[in-house]
């Protein structure tokens, strides 16, 4: 009789000899037992009622039904089962794709063993894993990309200004109380920040994207 309070584990993963060296894992740990695999997406819904797990290890790229439709499917016919993106990759389309799917946990397969028998306690009880990788692509789509001139500094954006007015780079001087060539130095920061090939086409692009009034 397998102990009654051990975390039933399946396993999705279209290559055997990954199937394989995970089985391998469960074995280890006395709290996880396995209860069934499959070699697909389709095979893990349909093999999932009577398969009964508690946490689903899912591979996320195979052919036909991926990882994420598969996910879907269990989530919204079990949502008691709880899954865990088990992949190779950790390509921003990837991560979305799961974690919007209803997966718990995003981890890659170099993950250490015990810190993937922690990644299972943990969805069991309800609680997200995200592998390192996975949490940066989710920061760097969260940021998304900056807005042109986001760089700029504030003394920048007063040379910008004047720029804008018409002002030589003499003026600019004069204007804010610095040398020609602090001055000059500014300008040329901009032209390099705004991607600008003269000081016609910084402006232009200033009042284009509401950089000065």
């Amino acid at each position: 009789m397998p102990n009654q309070e051990s975390i039933r584990v399946m396993l999705v993963d279209d290559h055997a000899v990954v199937r394989s060296g995970l089985s391998a894992f469960l074995m280890a740990y006395g709290d996880l037992e396995l209860v069934g695999e499959a070699a697909s997406g389709q095979e893990a819904v349909a093999r999932c009622s009577h398969l009964d797990p508690d946490v689903i290890l899912m591979d996320l790229v195979m052919p036909g039904m991926d990882g994420a439709e598969a996910t879907r499917a269990i989530r919204r016919q079990r949502p008691d089962v709880q899954v865990i993106a088990l992949t190779s990759f950790a390509e921003e389309e990837l991560v979305k794709a799961a974690l919007e799917a209803g997966a718990i946990g995003y981890l890659l397969k170099d993950v250490a063993a015990d810190e993937l028998a922690a990644a299972i306690r943990a969805a069991h009880r309800g609680r997200p894993t995200l592998a390192p990788e996975a949490t940066q692509v989710l920061l760097r789509a969260t940021r998304g990309s900056p807005r042109l001139g986001d760089d700029l500094t504030p003394r920048e954006r007063e040379v910008l200004a004047l720029l804008a007015l018409g002002k030589t780079n003499r003026e600019i001087a004069q204007a804010l109380t610095v040398s020609n060539s602090t001055a000059k130095f500014h300008v040329s920061s901009i032209l390099s920040k705004l991607g600008a090939a003269s000081r016609t086409e910084a402006v232009a692009l200033a009042l284009q994207h509401k950089l000065v009034d």
